[in-house]
């Protein structure tokens, strides 16, 4: 459920205990510039590795702030229609067809009609510049860089001015403009032009203490040592050459798989037979598993050993 419509954090330790409520727990760079872009109202770019926890902030967000969120999850090929508006084709036909069965031969008014609003389907970006009665939603914009530079160019109207414009009605300006959050996994480079319009900020992978926090926060009741092996196997994970590495929310699934089969620490086989869970890509898993596990565990465990 949605909590109830609260103000924006005044200070950037009151952005960090937001987040915290909502067991996000960031470090203070990110804090202070998702702080400074609620604070100015711009829109915040998020770059980093895929599983980091990009999007989750805007969820995260629209929870705290008790805010509806929106999300424009980009694709290649996304268009207006798909961003934005289109109209209703079959109940614009069937009112022209209405229309001439009535007699009606005033074919300035039958166009006023058919293109008023009542037949325009409004989609994420229209929904995001309208009044709310909960404030500003949050729009997330989900993965930027799937699509192409015509739709990049297309967003800077809606990021500069929180405007569209629909030719048949006019434009459309949010009266308060949404918190926007724009995530990115930088499999290719956004325009200059789209960056300039954002505060920005690069969510990497965190370090093994942080990610401690975050795994026993996500996941309750997951054994002291057990927590302790997977964050470090998996940190240690991340220095291999890896096609692509496990990010956060592989490790969470991880810790989850491991605590639904009850395991309470790490044994090579066990590794093995999960790295499923962890890595994507048959031939990182061809890499890790087997001898090349059972090495990055025994250095773990020396590691952990001699830490106590």
């Amino acid at each position: 459920m949605t909590a109830a419509p609260r103000k924006l954090p005044a200070t950037i330790d009151e952005t960090l205990s937001l987040l915290a409520a909502a067991d996000y727990l960031a470090d203070r760079s990110l804090a202070t510039v998702l702080f400074l872009a609620l604070k100015m109202g711009r829109p915040l770019f998020l770059e980093g590795e895929a599983g980091v926890g990009k999007t989750e902030i805007a969820k995260v967000l629209s929870a705290t702030l008790g805010r509806r969120l929106i999300r424009l999850q980009c694709y290649e090929g996304l268009d207006v229609a798909a961003a934005v508006y289109e109209w209703n084709y079959a109940a614009q036909m069937i009112a022209i067809r209405l229309a001439e069965a009535e007699g009606t031969v005033d074919r300035d008014r039958v166009s006023h009609d058919i293109f008023s609003e009542r037949f325009l389907i409004k989609r994420p970006l229209l929904q995001a510049l309208e009044p709310d009665p909960l404030g500003a939603p949050v729009l997330l914009i989900d993965e930027i860089d799937r699509t192409d530079e015509a739709f990049e160019a297309f967003l800077l109207e809606v990021l500069a001015d929180f405007q569209v414009t629909i030719p048949e009605l006019g434009t459309v300006k949010a009266e308060h403009p949404p918190i926007v959050v724009v995530t990115s996994n930088r499999t290719r480079e956004v325009h200059d032009a789209l960056k300039r319009r954002c505060l920005y900020h690069w969510v990497g992978y965190p370090n093994a203490q942080r990610e401690l926090q975050i795994v026993r926060a996500k996941v309750p009741g997951i054994a002291k040592a057990l927590s302790e092996q997977i964050v470090a196997f998996v940190q240690a994970l991340r220095k291999e050459d890896l096609f692509k590495a496990p990010g956060v929310a592989e490790t969470l699934d991880w810790a989850g798989a491991l605590t639904e089969l009850n395991v309470v620490a790490l044994d090579p086989a066990t590794v093995s037979d999960t790295l499923g869970v962890l890595l994507k890509y048959q031939d990182d898993i061809a890499r890790i598993e087997g001898s090349k596990a059972k090495d990055l565990l025994n250095a773990v465990r020396a590691e952990l050993r001699a830490a106590e």
